[in-house]
């Protein structure tokens, strides 16, 4: 059966790693439900945060075929109980009363008011994000973006960092 899982891979910023990483995904027929890449905590290193849908055995063999490649620091898979997950959506939607009353109810930030709209952010989950996104539609939603997921882990610690040490000690 299907479960979600969050891969985090760690790289240098090298130019193709995306292609090859989402390869390994494709030719195992994993579907990725988001995808994310920007720096991690560590400078010069990447993190990519990958949500899929698929079974236990086929991400950790996806985790270990990522982490063959050659600019692939480490690869982790993660639980969705395992992680804090959040992504960002923008909403251009009709200026009116209604509309600028759910931005109250619903905490939403405002980036920019016109006369014929305003341009919403929401943050949260996907099912949060989406249900605002119900809301709006009788008002007139113009444009409706949602980010990847970003995520990080409930551990005190990064695993890079373990395992970065764990390498420098053994050399």
């Amino acid at each position: 059966m299907n479960k979600e899982y969050i891969i985090t891979v760690f790289s240098e910023n090298k130019v193709g790693l995306l292609g090859e990483i989402t390869a390994v995904l494709t030719q195992r027929s994993i579907n990725i439900e988001s995808l994310t890449v920007s720096e991690s905590a560590l400078q010069g290193i990447h993190k990519f945060t990958i949500i899929v849908s698929t079974e236990s055995e086929q991400i950790e063999k996806a985790a270990k075929q990522i982490e063959k490649i050659i600019d692939v620091l480490k690869a982790f898979v993660y639980t969705q109980d395992e992680v804090v997950q959040q992504e960002i959506a923008l909403y251009k939607v009709t200026r009116s009363t209604n509309v600028e009353k759910l931005v109250r109810d619903h905490h939403v930030r405002i980036l920019e008011i016109f006369d014929d709209y305003i341009i919403l952010e929401k943050t949260g989950h996907k099912q949060d994000t989406q249900a605002l996104f119900e809301l709006l539609k009788p008002y007139g939603v113009q444009q409706f973006v949602r980010s990847g997921q970003v995520a990080i882990i409930k551990s005190k610690h990064e695993l890079l960092d373990e395992y970065l040490e764990s390498i420098n000690k053994n050399i």
